[in-house]
């Protein structure tokens, strides 16, 4: 048995004992389980012979296809013949690429073309939550718009937000604000953008309104 086999299967026996410490290794654990998956994948590379260069292409392009990230650019060609997924009320024609299942094209009635991609960005809000989010998708698109070619990276744009509920009632919170944003490649930019919930619709307000709202807020759940 090679060493790197040994310690592998030793870290993934350890890490079922970890996660079920009566597993008796023959019935179904869901945790162990994958464990298990992982270990199957890991073999399968040492059996290949891979080491050192070829070792880290080959995990990077399965880290890709592992998250649903083609393997070479997104083009136009793509799109032919895809046929129409939804039209919204303004008359945009909505097209989903076949190759990327995040990634629309939207075609306005002037014959305008943009690109989203709803699995390029996630919010993390003040106690350290992730989500997602319609609106930071829309926010991410103005802020990057997508062209093609299209060869997405594997790091993804992190908003980072806050929300509050100030009038019960209104969801899980009628405020946001937006900080800023770290981009794929490891930039901070400042966005300070602050919103509140006003006749169903989040809309931006000012930098002041939104802490004067905030100081409300906290003052009526001390």
């Amino acid at each position: 048995m090679r060493p790197m086999s040994y310690w592998v299967e030793n870290e993934i026996k350890l890490a079922c004992k970890k996660e079920n410490p009566d597993w008796d290794g023959k019935s179904f654990d869901y945790g162990c389980a994958c464990y298990e998956s992982a270990l199957k994948a890991y073999l399968s590379l040492l059996d290949d012979e891979h080491s050192g260069l070829s070792w880290n292409i080959t995990k990077n392009i399965l880290i890709r296809l592992m998250e649903g990230l083609p393997l070479t650019a997104i083009t136009e060609n793509d799109f032919k013949d895809v046929k129409l997924s939804f039209k919204h009320d303004d008359g945009t024609k909505v097209y989903q690429c076949p190759r990327m299942f995040s990634l629309f094209k939207d075609v306005d009635k002037e014959g305008n073309i943009t690109y989203s991609d709803n699995n390029r960005c996630y919010c993390v809000d003040e106690n350290g939550h992730s989500y997602g989010s319609g609106m930071i998708t829309d926010l991410c698109d103005e802020m990057f718009p997508i062209t093609l070619p299209y060869y997405p990276k594997a790091q993804k744009y992190v908003f980072y937000t806050e929300d509050f509920l100030l009038t019960p009632g209104n969801g899980d919170y009628d405020h946001r604000a937006i900080f800023y944003v770290k981009t794929p490649e490891g930039d901070k930019i400042e966005i300070n953008k602050f919103y509140k919930d006003i006749d169903g619709d989040l809309k931006e307000i000012s930098k002041e309104r939104y802490y004067k709202d905030k100081g409300v807020f906290i003052n009526e759940n001390k």
